[in-house]
């Protein structure tokens, strides 16, 4: 289950004390107006964390201990350019700058180092989604996370005392020369920042620039505001309009990212406008556009920026994949049969698209070629697990061809593959259900039932197969159940619940039950028959 918040009512603290208590895993978000950072949790326990655009601390604060020189750093830097794919703690290792034990020291103080300074944020929201995990090849540590709220706390009162002089990074400071330092008792950082303070660089590029942590800048130039050595000057003046750099531009993309990652969409989706705005032919901010649209089930938003998608840069696979899906959602099968047929045309070895489109045929009723496609989808996974959606799907499109026993094997070797998908379980018991298994589709519907608590369509077919054996309080439950999700579920279940009602002589309830039947299939003349029957009684 997800949690979510705002910080203004639950402290950041408050909230690892939470997840460590709980041994949660999963990854909490935390966003801070246009910042965006994340922790994540194996079993309450920390075991990275990470902020969205901060500058990575890690050479710095090697070279900061002695471990690394200013020039191995530089070195590993340009290596790590010429390799995008490989971290740099892994190059340093493989240079022989640093062991891999000093590697993982490091690395747990740079994750502190994270955590302490999203403490210091007081607005903005968090967001927890359990099960999440880091990104692969990440470096892992674990660490209490109440070994970190003491340190955090003392921080955070510091940070209130420091934000009275410097309330944002953006500010500019400058030193007054005409007072010498010469002979002052300045800290090692202050010496460092003290020539960065120039009255042209923000707050923040003396944090890029120095490679300290914000807390140690703060801290340290508060000193020196204190002692009369630097007052403000404002902010960074407006430069002239000019192009914008890249750097700018993928800062609003990574914050994009990392907001979609965590289901923040309405954050996701104002930074990958910006990107639009900042570079117009961008095809990457759009098609991320589409596909928030997708996740949040508005497909009108989805087909506006797939089809920029495709003006801009043609018709694409994953495009044309994804304009499918929004088609499909809105009623439009022959014209997402369409757009789905050519990315098949296009990336005919694509497992994505060969799923997708092997479903839309089950959809349209084809149930042969369908059969075919989910063969051909299998085929081109390989040795690669197929989803629970596969094994629903194709299960259904065997049972369709009147292939009962391969839809039987399909469906238990989904159930043994992914014991916790109620679709493959509900379509298990229908298929049992129709080879008369009777007792083996009860156990399917009420697994899937189990499951899934919000899938009405599993605790009709359990309360179809307990009426059929007469439990009929059993059934009962379960068709209110059923109604209880979707009251639009089906004249046949309010049929038979008021027959349950009916043979425990509740005969107005039976009536009324009935009633609604007759509401949503006018032409079900059983239930019509019926009605005539019992309210010429009740007159």
């Amino acid at each position: 289950m997800a949690i979510k918040g705002n910080l203004r009512e639950a402290s950041l603290p408050d909230v690892l004390q939470l997840l460590a208590m709980g041994q949660k895993t999963g990854c909490l978000a935390v966003t801070d107006r246009s910042n965006f950072g994340y922790i994540y949790f194996d079993k309450g326990r920390i075991t990275y964390a990470s902020i969205v655009n901060r500058r990575d601390r890690l050479g710095d604060l090697l070279v900061k201990n002695g471990l690394v020189r200013a020039t191995e750093l530089g070195a590993a830097i340009e290596d790590q350019a010429q390799h995008p794919g490989l971290r740099l703690g892994e190059i340093l290792i493989r240079r022989g700058a640093i062991t891999r034990e000093q590697l993982e020291q490091y690395i747990r103080i740079q994750i502190e180092e994270a955590v302490y300074f999203l403490f210091t944020w007081s607005q903005g929201s968090f967001y927890f989604e359990a099960e999440q995990r880091p990104d692969e090849g990440a470096m892992l540590v674990s660490i209490n996370p109440e070994n970190l709220l003491l340190e955090g706390a003392r921080r955070i009162d510091e940070w209130s005392i420091i934000e009275k002089k410097i309330s944002s990074l953006d500010l500019v400071f400058e030193v007054d020369r005409s007072k010498p330092v010469e002979g002052m008792d300045l800290s090692d950082e202050q010496l460092k920042i003290l020539p960065l303070i120039d009255g042209k660089r923000t707050v923040q590029d003396v944090v890029e620039e120095s490679g300290m942590v914000e807390f140690d800048v703060g801290k340290s130039l508060f000193g020196l505001i204190q002692a009369g050595f630097a007052h403000p000057v404002g902010r960074r003046a407006v430069e002239p309009a000019r192009e914008i750099p890249q750097a700018r531009i993928d800062e609003h993309r990574n914050l994009g990212i990392a907001f979609y990652k965590t289901g923040m969409y309405e954050e996701a989706t104002r930074e990958f406008r910006r990107v639009a705005e900042l570079q117009p032919q961008s095809l990457d901010s759009r098609f991320h556009l589409a596909l928030i649209g997708l996740r949040k089930g508005d497909d009108r938003f989805a087909m506006r920026y797939l089809k920029e998608v495709i003006e801009l840069g043609g018709a694409r696979a994953p495009a044309l994949h994804d304009m499918s899906l929004a088609l499909e959602r809105m009623g439009r099968l022959p014209d997402a049969r369409f757009a789905i047929d050519e990315a098949a045309r296009m990336a005919p070895k694509r497992p994505q698209v060969l799923l997708s489109r092997a479903i839309l045929l089950l959809k349209g009723e084809d149930v042969h070629s369908a059969a075919e496609a989910f063969a051909a989808y299998r085929e081109a996974l390989g040795e690669v697990r197929p989803p629970a959606a596969y094994f629903a799907f194709a299960t259904l499109a065997e049972a369709a061809a009147g292939r009962l026993d391969a839809a039987a094997k399909l469906g238990e070797e989904g159930a043994q593959l992914h014991p916790h998908s109620a679709a493959v379980h509900l379509h298990l018991g229908a298929v049992r259900e129709r080879r008369g298994d009777w007792e083996q589709a009860e156990a399917a519907y009420r697994r899937a039932a189990e499951e899934d608590g919000d899938l009405p369509q599993a605790e009709k077919s359990l309360g179809d197969a307990l009426y059929r054996r007469s439990a009929y309080d059993e059934a009962s439950a379960a068709y209110r159940r059923a109604i209880k999700l979707d009251p639009d579920l089906g004249d046949d279940v309010y049929f038979r619940l008021g027959n349950i009602h009916y043979k425990k002589m509740e005969r107005e309830e039976a009536v009324r039950l009935w009633r609604r039947a007759l509401e949503l299939n006018p032409r079900n003349t059983v239930v019509r028959t019926n009605l005539e029957l019992v309210e010429n009684v009740l007159r």
